[in-house]
């Protein structure tokens, strides 16, 4: 079977590791018509847009897109691609899985899956200048939109065997919006007497990952509590370069690397193609290809373990293409 799936590259690394992706998809025997849009600072400079409308009509028209990292410029009144993207095709659960591989990060026990709101919070993007010294920034909660990344995570513990949830929230402080967020997941949880439920306070989570990560399972929290912790879980194995992701929706799916454009590295040939390439695995497991998605996980994992041909940022000497070689070979 041939699918039809939109690639964005980006910009700063995006189209090595894009490449690199691509060719281990297609060595794992998956076909895939790939409809390549450009986004990203150099369409900026061509055209006054980071993100052209094609882009927008080919997500529209195929539903299923795999995005490399896109730099937004700071302070320019620019909208983040990835928030504008997850808001406009409503793709409210962010998947993060987080793993160790062996003798790489401080942990070797590590094996979360982060589920995080992905369309509100502060996240929406309301603020209001009430005047040159003073800005309101507007947290938006809604109990649908609690109750269905709950209902995500949930779903997704019971089918892959997982036992535990635990609800991630600052209920203490932020008592109506934090507080209605837990109680539409406790809606959602006493459907799921299979599954152990618990909430923890987010800066008390921050300490518990770093002293026992190994304690958790399956974590579903609001968007901004989600993206801090998704970075801090990265850290826990390795870093941004070995996290994969997901933005998900009822009609639509991107998915993508965690990491950023990494500009400083672009062009050297020795960008970590890890997490994109895992991004990839978790697409392929969106379209049905499951089996094809672990023969990836279980190559890249081999390589990993071997640590003969890690990249820079792993602390080997592999460049992009050497790495990308050796993984299509243990394939």
């Amino acid at each position: 079977m041939m699918y039809k799936v939109v690639l964005i590259p980006g910009d700063g690394i995006g189209p090595e590791v894009a490449e690199a992706t691509q060719r281990i998809v297609e060595a794992a025997g998956v076909k895939i018509d790939w409809i390549v849009e450009e986004a990203g600072a150099h369409v900026l400079e061509a055209t006054g847009k980071l993100v052209p409308q094609s882009v927008y009509d080919a997500i529209e028209r195929y539903g299923v897109a795999l995005k490399g990292p896109i730099t937004t410029p700071v302070g320019t009144g620019f909208k983040s691609i990835n928030v504008a993207l997850r808001q406009k095709y409503n793709l409210f659960a962010n998947v993060r899985p987080v793993k160790s591989y062996p003798g790489i990060g401080r942990y070797s026990d590590v094996d979360l899956v982060i589920f995080r709101e992905n369309t509100e919070d502060l996240y929406a993007g309301l603020e209001n200048r009430i005047s040159p010294d003073e800005v309101h920034g507007i947290k938006v909660i809604t109990r649908q939109a609690s109750q269905r990344i709950a209902q995500e995570a949930f779903t997704y513990a019971r089918q892959m065997g997982r036992k535990k949830v635990c609800a991630v929230h600052k209920a203490n402080i932020m008592k109506q919006a934090d507080g209605l967020f837990l109680e539409a997941v406790r809606e959602v949880a006493a459907d799921y007497q299979d599954i152990d439920y618990s909430e923890v306070i987010v800066d008390n989570m921050c300490m518990q990952l770093v002293m026992y990560p190994e304690k958790y399972d399956v974590i579903v929290t609001e968007n901004l509590y989600g993206d801090i912790l998704s970075d801090l879980a990265a850290g826990l194995v390795g870093g941004l370069g070995l996290v994969p992701g997901a933005n998900i929706g009822d009609d639509c799916a991107i998915f993508e690397a965690v990491h950023g454009s990494a500009p400083d590295i672009a062009g050297h040939g020795i960008a970590n193609p890890t997490a994109l390439t895992l991004s990839a695995a978790m697409m392929l497991d969106y379209l049905g290809e499951k089996e094809s998605a672990q023969r990836i996980r279980k190559a890249i994992w081999e390589v990993l373990e071997k640590k003969e041909s890690l990249t820079l940022d792993l602390g080997g000497a592999a460049n992009t293409q050497t790495f990308t070689e050796v993984v299509i070979h243990a394939l």
